[in-house]
């Protein structure tokens, strides 16, 4: 009689072929806010380590192409989503919906960190339409 893992591994190669294999992570690119770091990326897809300095705030934006999902790790993070304002500390998240203006903001006293998911049909950084910014970066996309 065959062992139980003789009969679980064929089904688990199976699985594991199917599936392609991420990009490696990136460099730490910085901005005037803060910081972010690509940690994966496959299609549809894209996870970033985002720090923002106490008392920064990324620009209101919007974006046509994909959602965002927000994970807070340390530090607390104001978030605008709509005509929404809350407040998110550490192992609570939000969700931003496609076409809808948003902005992240450090209000605390220590580096916000936080992990975001994007997922959509495309993710490059021009797909994003600033409304408003601290730093003078604002388009008419």
């Amino acid at each position: 009689m065959p062992k139980m893992q003789e009969l679980v591994e064929p089904k688990a190669n199976l699985a594991l072929q199917s599936v392609s294999a991420p990009e490696t992570a990136s460099e730490t690119e910085l901005r005037p806010w803060g910081s972010f770091t690509i940690l994966e990326e496959g299609k549809g897809y894209k996870i970033k380590r985002i720090e923002v300095k106490p008392g920064h705030r990324l620009s209101l934006q919007m974006h046509h192409h994909r959602s965002e999902h927000w994970i807070v790790v340390s530090g607390t993070a104001k978030v605008t989503c709509g005509d929404k304002e809350t407040l998110l500390s550490t192992n609570q998240s939000t969700y931003v919906p496609p076409c809808t203006s948003h902005r992240l903001e450090n209000s605390g006293v220590i580096p916000l960190i936080l992990i975001e998911v994007q997922n959509g049909e495309y993710l490059g950084e021009d797909d994003i339409v600033r409304f408003q910014d601290d730093y003078a970066r604002t388009s008419k996309n």
